[in-house]
């Protein structure tokens, strides 16, 4: 009877001390339109999120956010930590490429009122385009278009704030352009953004993270 005893006690200590089935964390869900933050703790706003070529999850924002090796978080969940790293910058044409770790992050075409579906050349006047951006949400302007004729250049009449920076301009759900800046005064001189197709075509040439880009 005691020897049964002491084979249940042995069970039963194994039951209690056997480590529990592991749980994966929930993934954090980032798009454009996203608020992240950057290991100084500088606040932007990420432009889109797909995939390249080669599979590897990655995003953009503005290159003056960062630099190369820089890590970035979610602004709406900072305890998921680091969940990618800047991978390049290229300052003439101010965007970053962002290479996301595919485990750690749920990618989404849909943040706030601004939906990414598809990619195309910059628009021109008279459209109206929309931002989303971390600072100053979801704002709409017409659209100058690229008023110094530089070729990579849309100017907006868009409202932005300082942390709107890299936030998607879209006309519809096409994504056209990224917020750069602002001339003169903020949501009073116009909105200044790179266009996509200049960016995107840089990052191609360039090859490496990003080259061959699709959104979510």
């Amino acid at each position: 009877m005691f020897r049964r005893f002491l084979l249940l006690a042995a069970a039963l200590a194994l039951v209690w001390t056997a480590p529990g089935t592991a749980q994966a964390a929930p993934r954090t869900v980032l798009g454009g339109g996203s608020g992240i933050v950057l290991d100084d703790g500088a606040l932007c706003t990420l432009t889109t999120i797909g995939w390249d070529a080669d599979g590897r999850m990655v995003g953009l924002t503005a290159g003056h956010c960062g630099t190369a090796g820089t890590g970035i978080a979610s602004e709406n969940d900072r305890d998921a930590g680091t969940l990618g790293t800047i991978a390049f910058v290229n300052a003439d044409l101010d965007y970053a490429v962002i290479h996301f770790d595919q485990d750690l992050v749920e990618p989404t075409n849909h943040i706030g009122d601004t939906t990414i579906t598809d990619l195309r050349q910059p628009a021109r006047f008279p459209a109206i385009a929309c931002k989303q951006g971390r600072s100053s949400g979801h704002t709409c302007g017409l659209v100058y278009g690229d008023v110094f004729a530089t070729g990579t250049l849309t100017l907006t009449q868009i409202c932005v704030v300082v942390g709107d920076s890299g936030g998607p301009v879209v006309v519809g759900t096409t994504l056209v352009a990224m917020v750069n800046g602002y001339i003169s005064y903020p949501c009073v001189g116009p909105q200044v953004g790179f266009d996509i197709s200049a960016i995107l075509a840089d990052v191609d040439a360039r090859g490496g993270v990003g080259a061959g880009f699709r959104p979510v």
